[in-house]
């Protein structure tokens, strides 16, 4: 039987209606998904969480390890296929083109959840390196196991969003089923829809993807996918170019052949600047990193092998950075959702959408300075300025609001970070700067005046994140200079993680 819920929105619950997550929106207790192991994903924006295939290949789990075998098998179809003279380009097209999968809710999409995809780069990328990336795929010598993050460190301008994207296409078969038990279990019948989901599963027979149909979770018009945490982390795979090289000094140590180890380690050194008065700086040992990684393809093997070995810390750094990206973009907005719900006069809004954008902003700088939400910024201590993560965190704010509230809006002298909206004539822009942003004074000088006439809006808001003491220092030098030190539309939001409070003295807040 085909279920067919309501798609009008006048139908729908007040609840429905404001609801940013998906136990929100279903009604679920967030225990019963944190029981089945799936991240609660916003149904709203994107979240910057992504599919690692090395938690496939390194799991305990025998299911994960037979889906990444099964990514090899369909990469040795490729590349066994790239053998073969003549291929037409419409089979290319349909074995190496994937659209996103959006309706997981999670990559890097600047605005709700639709991104490009795999387009016609990734494809030539993947095709034209597939007897140097995959050659010895099933028969690797060195490594454990066989990778495809492998390519991300041969070929420029292929990424962890490459990767994810085509993992999770791969996926989308179980994830499917994964989805369809959660919503059978604990879904009622008019919160489910029967869909026809296309290539879901590679038939080799035919060497065609096949359609199946799912009973999924249905919201707002469309079907959504659950993904397990465990498969999941935040800012890189574990095989990544960066670890590469910065790890790059260690990795000759791991070649057997002792000639061959002599030659890179010359090699690289010869690289480097001769000076007995100082040491080579850290960019030109990466050059000379990069120039011996391209001289001698086997230390990628060797890097492969140490990232296998020390897999366990994979699992635990993903989990930690999972468990941090929850507490900021899942809890600590519910937290705040049930004290404004509390507070019903926010919901009626008397003011204008000047009024409500500083609301929000003010929410935003509290959850940031005051209850934790400045680790999402931070990597190994190192804070990882990315204005991306604030629009995210921002975005997610904007609930039970009568406001259009547009990310990335161009009206035609260059896009505004937020353009929040009641009609033609009440208009607000909101623009995210990082602090270290080189262009900071003229931006402030000019942009948010231009904005606000190429969009007719009546006012705009500008925040600015600063990560240092030195940072804080800069922009009240460039205030001081611009006279506008107090100005209410100048937000300051101090992400600095060294004078915040403690993560027990947060807790006992009763702060995630």
């Amino acid at each position: 039987m085909k279920h067919r819920p309501t798609t009008d929105k006048s139908s729908e619950s007040e609840t429905k209606a404001n609801a940013v997550h998906f136990s929100d929106y279903f009604e679920v207790d967030p225990r019963i998904l944190a029981r089945y192991g799936a991240f609660d994903i916003s149904l709203v924006t994107d979240l910057p969480l992504f599919v690692d295939p090395f938690l496939l290949f390194n799991s305990r789990k025998r299911i994960y390890r037979r889906l990444h075998e099964e990514i090899i098998r369909y990469l040795q179809f490729l590349r066994d296929k790239a053998d073969e003279a003549g291929i037409a380009p419409s089979l290319l097209k349909a074995w190496y083109r994937f659209p996103e999968v959006r309706q997981n809710w999670l990559g890097f999409t600047q605005s709700g959840n639709r991104g490009s995809g795999l387009g016609g780069g990734f494809a030539r990328a993947l095709h034209d390196n597939l007897h140097q990336v995959f050659a010895n795929f099933g028969s690797e010598q060195i490594t454990k196991g066989s990778h495809l993050e492998k390519l991300c460190l041969i070929k420029e301008g292929v990424g962890r969003d490459n990767i994810s994207d085509f993992a999770t296409n791969l996926l989308k078969g179980f994830l499917c089923e994964y989805s369809e038990k959660f919503a059978k279990r604990h879904l009622s019948v008019d919160q489910r829809n029967t869909v026809s989901i296309d290539r879901v599963r590679f038939n080799y027979d035919t060497e065609s993807w096949e359609r199946r149909q799912y009973e999924l979770p249905w919201a707002r018009g469309e079907h959504v996918l659950l993904t397990p945490k465990d498969l999941l982390t935040r800012g890189d795979t574990w095989i990544n170019k960066t670890d590469l090289v910065e790890e790059f000094e260690r990795l000759p140590e791991a070649i057997p052949n002792d000639q061959l180890r002599a030659q890179i380690n010359n090699y690289f050194l010869r690289l480097l600047p001769r000076s007995r008065k100082k040491e080579p700086t850290t960019k030109e040992r990466r050059y000379a990193a990069v120039e011996t990684i391209r001289k001698f393809p086997q230390l990628i093997d060797a890097f492969i092998r140490y990232k296998e070995d020390h897999g366990a810390d994979a699992e635990s750094a993903a989990h930690e950075k999972v468990k941090i990206s929850d507490q900021v973009f899942v809890e600590q907005i519910k937290a705040f959702r049930a004290e404004l719900q509390r507070q019903t006069p926010f919901y009626r809004i008397s003011g204008d959408t000047y009024q409500e954008a500083h609301q929000r902003i003010e929410y935003l700088k509290d959850q940031i300075e005051n209850k934790g939400g400045q680790r999402l910024f931070y990597v190994k201590g190192v804070p990882i300025e990315r204005e991306e993560d604030i629009h995210i965190m921002y975005r997610l704010c904007w609930f039970g609001t009568p406001s259009d509230v547009s990310r990335e809006v161009n009206d035609g002298r260059g896009p505004a970070d937020f353009k929040v909206s009641r009609g033609s004539s009440d208009k607000t822009i909101v623009e995210f700067k990082l602090a270290k942003n080189t262009q900071l004074k003229r931006n402030l000088e000019r942009q948010v005046e231009i904005y606000k006439k190429a969009s007719d809006a009546k006012r705009g808001i500008k925040v600015i994140v600063f990560f240092s003491a030195a940072e804080r220092k800069r922009v009240a030098a460039i205030l001081k200079e611009l006279k506008l030190t107090d100005n209410r539309d100048i937000v300051l939001v101090d992400a600095r993680k060294d004078n915040k409070p403690s993560g027990s003295k947060a807790k006992d807040d009763g702060n995630p």
